[in-house]
């Protein structure tokens, strides 16, 4: 449980600041919005893409077999949800009460559109980390395991295992 909710916590206020220093830019440059609003989501998409990454090495390291992985599917899913469900209520509730330039939709589209962008801003990104750091884990291991196997290959290797002057 604590993993999901740490993420989530920690890519809601993500999402929460990045949309925050959004309404700022937009209200004060409105010509250069589209450029900050790529900014922002590359942002979001950044940090998750990276603890994703993160995620995928160090699970990778500590189970050399795929079939013994961690669900790190789930785990996201999870924090993707709740930072949706939380950052949608929050920058409701400051655009609101609070600033302008943040947005004034209802709840009820803040939660169900903004919500499900958010998930999938931090669900996808980070499947793809973790996807990229297992792969790099697993090329890691298989270049370790040529390097032993070559190692026990070689002559030297072979002729102290097989007893000497006993031919077949």
């Amino acid at each position: 449980m604590v993993a999901w909710l740490l993420r989530g916590l920690v890519m809601s206020a993500v999402h929460i600041g990045a949309r925050v220093l959004l309404g700022l830019a937009i209200v004060a440059w409105p010509l250069e919005s589209t450029m900050w609003k790529t900014v922002a989501i590359a942002a979001v998409v950044l940090v998750a893409l990276i603890w994703g990454g993160v995620d995928g090495l160090v699970d990778g390291r500590e189970h050399e077999d795929p079939d013994d992985y961690r669900d790190l599917t789930m785990v996201w899913l999870k924090a993707g949800l709740f930072a949706g469900l939380i950052s949608a209520i929050v920058c409701w509730i400051l655009g609101n009460w609070v600033m302008a330039g943040i947005g004034q939709n209802s709840l009820a589209i803040e939660i169900f559109a903004g919500g499900s962008f958010t998930t999938l801003l931090i669900f996808v990104p980070a499947l793809v980390g973790a996807a990229l750091g297992r792969f790099l884990t697993r090329r890691q291991h298989r270049k370790n395991q040529a390097a032993r196997d070559a190692e026990a290959d070689d002559d030297f290797s072979y002729q102290q295992t097989q007893p000497v002057g006993l031919t077949k």
